[in-house]
């Protein structure tokens, strides 16, 4: 008498995200059908890379009642993000992911694919870490020059050691200039002393015009005004590197290309 093998679980069919990192993870690797809702600030375009994907699909601000009401058979949260619910939910019954903020290039990847077993898609997300890691193999730099550069943010914010800022520069061949400097609490780096001794490269990892807040005054100096004028510099969207998602691609790849734009003779300090 032979043994029938257990029937594979099926794939979830309606997830629900409930972190904004989560969010853009889930949209790259399930049809949107298979979505019942994102956090409301996957349509923020400020923080979000997919708020021009999200045409059509519930957001949530993650309050347990509501993430209820949608009978999801999968919750995906961040390491950090609402807590309090995710606690609710898992007391509840419900299948709960917590993904593990990444801070690197392998703890993206294992985002990834810690996602796409879940949901499914273990192919599609083995697909994505590949194109992932074509693009950073195209962008990183063939010379052996390491040009300075410095991610300048609203409040005078730098990015240090550690930061996914400071992981896409090291990508891209550069030396991160904050990880020379003494900086203030929280990572700042007064004005003044960017203009003074400024990088070869500027990166703007902020927009101002994204604030309306005195937080980005700094970025609407006149100091800094002139500063850009006179050395070379780069915006990278704070979409592009505030999660840990194959979209610090893109931004490493920015700043791969702006080593052309860097005077012979700055570069390599």
């Amino acid at each position: 008498m032979c043994s029938l093998a257990p029937l594979a679980a099926e794939p979830p069919k309606r997830i629900v995200s409930l972190n904004l990192c989560t969010d853009q993870l889930l949209v790259d690797l399930v049809a949107p059908q298979r979505i019942g809702a994102l956090s409301h600030l996957a349509a923020d375009p400020a923080l979000s890379s997919i708020s021009d994907r999200i045409g059509g699909l519930r957001l949530v601000r993650g309050a347990a009642e509501e993430v209820l009401a949608l009978e999801p058979d999968l919750v995906i949260a961040g390491e950090h993000s609402t807590p309090a619910t995710v606690a609710m939910l898992r007391r509840l019954g419900l299948d709960v992911l917590v993904v593990p903020m990444a801070s690197d290039f392998a703890g993206i990847r294992a985002a990834i694919r810690g996602v796409a077993e879940k949901v499914g898609e273990t192919a599609r997300g083995e697909q994505l870490i590949a194109d992932f890691d074509a693009r950073l193999a195209a962008a990183r730099p063939s010379g052996t020059a390491r040009p300075t550069a410095l991610a300048y943010q609203i409040n005078s914010l730098t990015a240090g050691a550690g930061s996914l800022l400071d992981l896409a520069l090291e990508a891209a061949g550069y030396h991160n200039l904050a990880r020379s400097l003494t900086l203030g609490p929280g990572g700042r780096l007064p004005l003044e002393s960017l203009v003074t001794r400024p990088p070869d490269l500027v990166v703007l990892a902020n927009s101002p015009e994204a604030f309306h807040t005195v937080s980005a005054d700094n970025l609407r100096h006149p100091a800094l005004g002139d500063l850009l004028r006179r050395r070379a510099h780069v915006a990278l969207e704070m979409p592009l590197w505030l999660c840990g998602t194959p979209r610090i691609a893109e931004a490493v790849e920015r700043l791969s290309a702006s080593r052309g734009a860097i005077t012979v003779g700055e570069a390599g300090r």
